[in-house]
């Protein structure tokens, strides 16, 4: 797709589609108000007749309008001009992506919303624009004949003449870049598990390194022995896919600059293993490696960013499946830090994976660490499917992370992590056990990995209910949905601003 910013007047724009943001309620002033008497007061009779408000994601197709350039308009609310924000922006302007994608288009035209905008600043804006039509416009449909989404080819930002052209340049690149990067995250996770499993998504991680300039240590069945990642090769087990890790580093930083870790849980298929999942539970698990697909997203979008930070990314990649080696209930494994670990439930074995990469993100030289995963259903019943929950060990990195979620417009919501639920994962024959019985389920898996972290400032991120969209919304498409990309951009740009603090 090719996105460039354009002053044109915006009843002089051309193309298959002129798209306008509205709030609610809204005036015919400035551009609008020229658009509406360019095509003879039909915006002011469909506000009249209360079929165009600006209530937000509300969408007014205009076909062939006479006075215009483009071949159609749409117009789209914007939402109670007061609570315009980050997220609404950009699901508003998602609908229109998608409303736009349905059909093949050359060339389409945006006018970047301006009015009732409070504190988002021009190249914000433009910013947010180029985000949401990189990603509004790519479907799930990987495999399909029949195309149900078509990319954009040509788009045209709209913006007023006199602003800082260069400074929107940038935002226009960053906007692009950070919605290749979410695309990036989608079709690794849309992808069926025959396409991606540890090799094969190590091998994407190798190519994209290469491309983008990022240190790139992939470590196989044999080098993960020589580890003693005990607890991560038990879950493989049962495969007869290998295992691998991934280990990419970028250093846009100062010498002696701390170190951000990213580590995402990366198991491309989960059946349950022997604790079998049911066939509805089981049938979006190529789901399961988001947190390592987000993770490899973020590494590219940072090195073509050039972000001033020094970040790693760690991916632990296995498929936990029922073959005659897999793990079995009341197995005892070995931790690479040493720790013990009692087997009660083998589909509780993203925190397994989690606990060796955790623990070799440390040796790597981790400052500050942030883990990613889909890992318990017990988040999305506590949650619900769009709410990512949060768990730390150390407020002041966790309000780091919230902060960031907020700036990048993703909903996260801050679980507790009482000591007494330490109590919950202590086992009679080991040093932990890998569940916490029926209550509290996503803050015991937090509680399980915290003891891999060694007092590190750390966040666990449970994606369970976003990552993966069972169905279509206005704003956005089924399956992968690559949440949580932009707030991990966002954590680190300012880590590397910030110098690290905490």
């Amino acid at each position: 797709m090719n996105l460039q910013l354009a002053t044109t007047p915006w009843t002089e724009a051309a193309g298959d589609w002129l798209i306008v943001g509205v709030p609610e309620p809204f005036e015919l002033a400035g551009p609008l108000g020229a658009l509406d008497q360019a095509l003879s007061g039909q915006i002011a009779r469909l506000r009249e007749s209360q079929d165009l408000t600006g209530k937000f994601a509300e969408t007014v197709t205009v076909p062939a309008p006479a006075g215009i350039r483009a071949k159609r308009l749409l117009l789209v609310g914007l939402g109670p001009a007061d609570k315009i924000g980050d997220a609404s922006l950009h699901k508003a302007l998602m609908t229109a992506a998608r409303t736009v994608s349905a059909k093949k288009t050359e060339r389409i035209a945006v006018a970047v919303p301006t009015a009732g905008l409070g504190d988002l600043s021009t190249s914000r804006r433009v910013q947010i624009t180029a985000t949401a039509f990189s990603v509004g416009c790519v479907g799930q449909d990987l495999n399909r004949a029949e195309k149900k989404r078509f990319p954009l080819e040509s788009v045209d930002l709209l913006v007023e003449t006199g602003q800082e052209m260069a400074k929107l340049k940038t935002a226009v690149e960053a906007g692009t870049i950070l919605g290749e990067a979410i695309n990036l995250t989608r079709e690794l996770v849309n992808q069926p598990a025959m396409v991606v499993y540890p090799a094969s998504f190590a091998q994407r991680a190798e190519e994209l390194a290469r491309q983008h300039h990022l240190h790139c240590e992939v470590l196989d069945k044999a080098a993960l022995e020589a580890e003693k990642m005990g607890s991560l090769l038990a879950v493989s087990a049962g495969s007869d896919q290998p295992p691998r890790l991934v280990f990419l580093e970028y250093n846009g930083a100062a010498s002696g600059a701390p170190v951000l870790a990213l580590v995402g849980k990366g198991v491309t298929f989960d059946s349950g293993g022997l604790s079998i999942k049911s066939n509805e539970n089981m049938l979006t698990m190529k789901c399961d490696m988001a947190g390592a697909a987000t993770v490899l997203a973020t590494m590219v979008a940072v090195a073509r960013l050039k972000l001033p930070v020094h970040v790693i990314g760690l991916m632990g990649l296995v498929e936990n499946l029922t073959g005659g080696s897999a793990m079995k209930l009341g197995d005892v494994l070995t931790a690479r830090s040493g720790v013990t670990i009692e087997v009660q439930n083998t589909d509780a074995e993203g925190r397994l994976v989690l606990a060796d990469v955790l623990d070799f993100a440390l040796t790597k030289g981790a400052g500050s660490l942030i883990d990613l995963a889909t890992l318990t259903g017990a988040c999305v019943v506590a949650l619900g499917e769009e709410v990512v929950g949060a768990m730390s060990n150390n407020q002041p990195w966790c309000d780091q992370v919230l902060a960031a979620a907020k700036a990048a417009g993703e909903d996260v919501w801050q679980l507790p992590m009482f000591a007494h639920y330490d109590e919950l994962i202590k086992s009679d024959v080991a040093d932990i056990r890998n569940i916490g019985g029926k209550w509290g389920g996503a803050i015991t898996a937090a509680k399980f990995l915290e003891g891999f972290v060694k007092e590190k400032p750390w966040v666990h991120l449970d994606i369970a209910g976003p990552a993966f969209a069972s169905s279509d919304k206005p704003h956005r498409e089924g399956g992968g949905t690559g949440w949580m990309g932009r707030t991990r951009v966002e954590v680190a740009r300012a880590f590397g601003e910030g110098g690290g603090k905490k």
